[in-house]
Order: C-alpha cells, then sequence, then structure tokens
C-alpha cells in the first residue's frame, strides 16, 4: 500500500513569485517560448521548437484536445448591478455535445458573482444570434456547496446553447492574469489542435506548439495522438486548507476512444503527456483499469476515479493489463470511446504509472499541478523552479514550458 499523502503540508510547496514573473499575454509567436530540461536531476534550457531533439523516436506523445468555452456570461439588472453566471458543467442534459445542441433550454451548474444583488426572480438580456432577435433567461436553482443550478431559456428554435455563449459568451481567462479579457484571448488561449468544446480553462502546456513542432514530432516518428479532458474551474482553486485531506478536487469528464487505449497497449503502457491535464487522464485510465480488473461487471458510474482512490487500492496490476481490462469493457459494450470521469489527485506518494515524460507550464504555488509535478520528479521541484526563477522564465498559463523527464 502506497503511502497516503492526505497528511502533506501545502505550506511545504509554496514558492516566492512576484506578480512581474507572470506572463500577461503570450509571446507573439508560441513555440519561441523558453523550454526548460528536467532529465534524471539535471536541469539545462533552450527554445521550444527544439523539443523533438529530446524525445526518443517512436514514442507516444498525447495530447488533451478539448477546447475553452465562452463561459462567463454577463446580466445587467434593472437596479444596473451586473451579474456573471460562469457555466461550469453542463446538468440537463449532462453531456457536453447533447447540451451545446439545445434548444430553447439547457441547465448548467454555474459560479454566480455579486450573487447578493441576485435576489430572486430570472435575469434576462436581449441579443441577436445568427441574425435571430432572442430573449435569453437565467433563472436560479438550488445551491450546490458553492455553485447554483441555472436554467437558460430562450425563445428561439433555431438557436442552440452553443450559439449563444459564442455570440453573448466571454472567454475565461485565468483569475491571476489580472485583466479583462481581449480579443486576441480568443485565438492564444487555445491550442492549435483544440476541437472538443467544454473546457473553462485551457490546457495551457498545449499553448506552445504550433504546426511545424507538431509536423517536426511526426518527421521524429513520434505518435502524436489526442484525449479529452474538461478542464474545470477547479484547476484555479488554491488549497486553502492545511493539509490536503481537506482539499476537494473537482470532477472532470474525460472521454478516450478505444484506439487510443489499443495504441497504449502497442506502446507498453508508456506515454509522454502534454499538460497535466493529459497526465491526469492516462493516470486514471490506470485506476479504471484495476476497478475493471476487481470488477468487470462495474458500472460506467463506479468507473469514477475517486480522489484517494489510487492511495487505498492495492495497485498490483501491471499497467498494460489494466489498459486491457478497458478494452474488455468497451468490447463488451460494443463502445467506441470510453466516457467517464475523475477526482484524482496526484500528489508526492503517488506512484506514476503510464506518464514517463511530461510538458507542462510553472505552475501557482501552493497549488494542486505542483503537487502532481513534485511527486513525478520525485520531490525534486525546487531544483526546477529556482531554476526557472534564476533564469527568467515567464510563469503560469501564458508563461513558458518544461520538459520533465525523472
Amino acid at each position: 500500500m502506497k503511502e497516503n499523502p492526505k497528511h502533506i503540508r501545502i505550506s511545504e510547496y509554496n514558492y516566492p513569485l512576484p506578480d512581474e514573473r507572470i506572463a500577461k499575454f503570450p509571446l507573439p509567436v508560441r513555440d519561441q517560448s523558453k523550454l526548460l530540461i528536467y532529465r534524471h536531476g539535471e536541469v539545462s534550457e533552450d527554445v521550444f521548437t527544439s523539443l523533438p531533439e529530446y524525445l526518443p523516436a517512436e514514442s507516444l506523445m498525447i495530447f488533451n484536445n478539448t477546447k475553452v468555452i465562452q463561459a462567463r456570461l454577463h446580466f445587467r439588472k434593472e437596479t444596473g448591478a451586473l451579474i456573471e453566471v460562469f457555466c461550469l458543467e453542463p446538468i440537463q442534459p449532462n453531456d457536453y455535445v447533447l447540451n451545446f445542441q439545445q434548444t430553447e433550454h439547457a441547465a448548467w451548474l454555474c459560479m454566480v458573482g455579486n450573487l447578493k444583488k441576485w435576489k430572486n426572480g430570472p435575469l434576462c438580456r436581449e441579443m441577436t444570434v445568427k441574425g435571430f432577435p432572442i430573449t435569453l433567461t437565467a433563472t436560479r436553482g438550488e445551491c450546490r456547496g458553492t455553485s447554483h443550478w441555472i436554467d437558460f431559456r430562450w425563445d428561439n428554435p433555431e438557436v442552440t446553447f452553443a450559439d449563444i455563449l459564442e455570440v453573448f459568451g466571454e472567454l475565461p481567462i485565468p483569475p491571476y492574469l489580472n485583466r479583462d479579457t481581449e480579443e486576441s484571448d480568443k485565438e492564444t488561449y487555445q491550442t492549435v489542435y483544440s476541437k472538443i468544446k467544454g473546457s473553462v480553462a485551457a490546457p495551457t502546456a498545449g499553448l506552445h506548439f504550433t504546426p511545424r513542432v507538431l509536423d517536426a514530432l511526426t518527421e521524429k516518428g513520434i505518435d502524436l495522438e489526442e484525449l479529452t479532458l474538461h478542464v474545470g474551474a477547479g484547476t484555479f482553486k488554491p488549497v486553502k486548507s492545511e493539509e490536503i485531506e481537506g482539499h476537494e478536487m473537482h470532477t472532470e469528464y474525460i472521454s478516450v476512444s478505444r484506439s487510443i487505449i489499443k495504441k497504449l497497449i502497442d506502446h507498453d503502457a508508456c506515454a509522454i503527456a502534454v499538460g497535466t491535464t493529459s497526465v491526469r487522464t492516462l493516470e486514471s485510465l490506470y485506476h479504471i483499469g484495476v476497478t475493471l480488473a476487481n470488477n468487470p461487471e462495474a458500472t460506467e458510474e463506479q468507473l469514477h476515479v475517486k480522489q484517494w482512490q489510487p492511495y487505498e487500492t492495492e495497485c498490483d496490476v501491471r499497467p498494460v493489463v489494466a489498459l486491457q481490462k478497458i478494452l474488455g469493457y468497451l468490447d463488451r459494450h460494443g463502445m467506441e470511446a470510453l466516457h467517464t470521469s475523475t477526482q484524482i489527485i496526484i500528489a508526492p506518494g503517488y506512484d506514476y504509472k503510464i506518464v514517463k515524460a511530461m510538458v507542462t507550464n510553472f505552475h501557482q504555488p501552493q497549488s494542486t499541478l505542483l503537487l502532481l509535478v513534485s511527486a513525478f520528479v520525485k520531490g525534486n521541484w525546487h531544483t526546477i523552479y529556482d531554476y526557472a526563477l534564476g533564469h527568467d522564465f515567464r510563469f503560469l498559463s501564458y508563461g513558458d514550458s518544461s520538459l520533465l523527464i525523472p
């Protein structure tokens, strides 16, 4: 049984991050960002376009192809008060694709800004979408933790909820940028390979990739594949508790095709992950496979990876076998893709099963993402972050990148 990280003190994962080191905007050319290379304890630096030189040919590289949605909706009350409704995850229907296709009604779990000014009654906003004048109303339902059930209704069957967000929504750039969303963010805060709408934050390690870097990786014989994890607002949620036991991870929704599972098996369950979201998805696959090894008849709900599950169940199933169990599950159910969810927390004490190298940005102090990195580099995160701070690296979402090979 692995050491349980619940009693890790988050204060041990702090470092000084002056505001001027946080990149407020990306570089004009994405792939000209700096690349920190951490290999077996040694640190060096290069430019991101050189990434393919550091990776072994014939390896498998996995990207998260989620697309950031324009999830912030603003309503003005007759009193003049501005209310922000931030769509976090779909409730009715709870499938992203179906929800975006809804006409006339959709329900979401939302965070509400300036909540105290929204006493009762629906919020209304008139707008023109695809040439149609419509009235959008938002009605507040039950409170769920820090979020609310919000029913959206509009009066034109020609207009989908996706259309409304596209026209009326605002891209939710990270709060630590301390600035308003600009038109340029619509392009720069998406990866060049983003496809599947559903995230409220970008998988930012992918922001450095350009078609020429992707082509160079392919030319080297590196197999490039995509999965989907819809990034939740929880990615920005600071750890407020002294020990991480008190921090609840948000549920995030994942979709992994049968062909990727097969390709992972062909690569002996070894992958290079682009971004912490790909890391969480790939490592969750292992624990889903363990669930199926112990219970082949597990339901879709039972495949959800709980926050502390990796530390509380025996994980002696080989990674390739775990993936084969998922393939068998998909075959039995005639499914082309695994659709489930994860709350996995990866922290020191975690034993990585599938990810052998990762590309990732530099994360906030005292964040769960820093815990994930520390677990990967066996606690040696200070070496990496001290180097980055001392060598003019840019931090957080629009900042520079690192390649970590433990």
